[in-house]
């Protein structure tokens, strides 16, 4: 049959996912022809990717389920799931069925089978004569009220969920350890910021660990920038669920404002031959980009624990469970809602172990990986957040700290030629000397973007091009830093 329209082709994802190019694809397409073969024995016997890496990578594809026994989940709990969803999206098709819960036919048959022994559906017949996905269900009347009944109990109809078990292996399998960075791949990917190359010493090391990282500095200095740039230095394509079952409870996990799905190309059609293998992997999970989450002041202890949803009596996921096989930053550490030590008291554990518990409203408490790396940024005194134990558990520390004269010249002709201002050696000394000795700071990476967009919307206020004059500049500049009041007992002393 032909693969259902969530099912990700495999071909298309090792494109996506920068291992092999649409040529690639094409030329072991034009082989197949000739030669027979999968798609992957073909992409390899080019040279366009090695076996080693395309077996580990299919190795972390989770493979599609052939019996409900396979799924991990009762059968009795995915037959009730598939009558809820026919009776919430007024489903009438095998095909619909089949998109819904996200398992393929012949499991998805059984279900219906069981439906109908159940007197919970019945047969309306072929819509089409030509494909058997058209047959055609109804609800009967036990049926609905079963249904509507079982939506005061568990609310949930979406996607079969997977097991606790399934979910805690596959986290295993696609952790960020497993992907090796290199230096230049690093260099590529901070290419636009102007980073030292000691730094990309540290970073590299730091990311490969896998381990918490702590960068700390004066505000303005490219902390967040660096920190987002991590997560897309890795190119792995990993597997995230729209739901895991544990204990009979269910737990969103798919959040697409977090988790970028890996989509297929334009040019991959329905039926379409580009398989790496012939087979389809589980549509539970959404093939995606690796998840970046940022919080910042907003962070609460409450964004940490499942959530527990008294209309659906569903769970949704904590952030660091969204996170896992990524990143999550947490910026402006020092200024959330819960104290430094709190939240580190609470991370302690899972940043040595690589473990962490949350806990059901039944106070059933069960485990999941914490493979994730964890970024602290912060402009606060690093001593001043958290104690020595907590320190030593941050193996990485990197200073991301304000940029030499030489740097911040280079971050300012480029502020300059993206805006088109033209940049000359005595604008940038007088505003080099405003800053450092008219206003007595010390220059910060933002300042550069920070004064050349202030000049230009003056200009653009004025009616005039853009262009750098001297009292634009002082606009600009007294806007870095607010003017100290002067003592207001000295003032009205002076004024007697």
């Amino acid at each position: 049959m032909k693969a259902n329209e969530a099912a990700t082709r495999l071909g298309d994802l090792l494109i996506r996912a920068k291992r092999v190019t649409e040529t690639d694809v094409a030329r072991a397409l034009e082989r197949g022809r000739q030669y027979g073969g999968r798609l992957g024995d073909n992409l390899v016997a080019i040279g366009a990717i090695d076996r080693d890496t395309l077996e580990s990578l299919l190795h972390r594809i989770p493979a599609e389920p052939t019996t409900i026994a396979a799924t991990g989940i009762d059968e009795k709990e995915l037959t009730g799931l598939l009558v809820k969803l026919i009776y919430t999206r007024h489903l009438t098709t095998l095909r619909q069925c089949i998109e819904a819960i996200k398992l393929p036919y012949q499991i998805v048959s059984e279900l219906v089978r069981l439906a109908i022994d159940g007197h919970k559906l019945h047969a309306l017949g072929m819509r089409s004569l030509n494909d058997s996905l058209d047959f055609a269900y109804s609800l009967t009347e036990e049926g609905r009220r079963w249904a509507n009944e079982d939506m005061d109990r568990l609310h949930y109809a979406g996607p079969a969920p997977v097991p606790i078990e399934q979910f805690n292996e596959q986290i295993n399998l696609q952790k960020l350890t497993n992907e090796i960075i290199s230096i230049d791949r690093i260099r590529a990917t901070v290419a636009d910021l102007e980073i030292d190359e000691e730094m990309i010493e540290q970073i590299g090391p730091a990311l490969n660990s896998g381990r918490a990282i702590l960068l700390y500095g004066p505000p303005g200095n490219g902390k967040t920038s660096l920190a987002l740039r991590f997560v897309s230095v890795f190119k792995d394509v990993i597997y995230v669920p729209f739901a895991v079952e544990v204990e009979g409870q269910i737990i969103r996990v798919f959040d697409p404002s977090v988790h970028i799905e890996v989509k297929r190309t334009s040019g991959d059609e329905e039926g379409d031959s580009s398989f790496v293998r012939q087979d389809i992997y589980d549509a539970r999970w959404i093939p995606c980009f690796r998840p970046i989450i940022v919080t910042g002041g907003e962070m609460s202890m409450e964004m940490l624990d499942l959530r527990y949803e008294t209309t659906s009596h569903t769970y949704e996921a904590p952030l660091h469970m969204k996170a896992l096989g990524g990143c999550f930053l947490i910026d402006d550490f020092g200024r959330q809602l819960i104290s430094p030590a709190t939240l580190l008291n609470r991370w302690i554990v899972p940043l040595e172990s690589r473990v962490d518990y949350l806990k059901l409203n039944t106070g059933k408490s069960f485990r999941i990986p914490f493979e994730e790396i964890v970024i602290f940024s912060t402009n606060l005194e690093p001593e001043e957040l958290m104690d020595p134990a907590f320190l030593r558990r941050l193996p990485y520390k990197i200073e991301v700290g304000p940029p030499d004269a030489v740097r911040f010249r280079r971050i300012f002709e480029a502020a300059c030629e993206r805006e088109g201002v033209a940049f000359s050696d005595e604008v940038f000394c007088a505003i080099a000397r405003k800053i450092n000795y008219e206003k007595m700071l010390e220059f910060a990476a933002f300042h550069p973007k920070f004064i050349v967009d202030q000049v230009v919307a003056t200009c653009r206020f004025m009616g005039q091009a853009p262009h750098f004059e001297p009292r634009f500049i002082d606009y600009a500049v007294n806007n870095l830093k607010v003017l100290a009041r002067k003592d207001p007992t000295i003032r009205q002393t002076t004024s007697k």
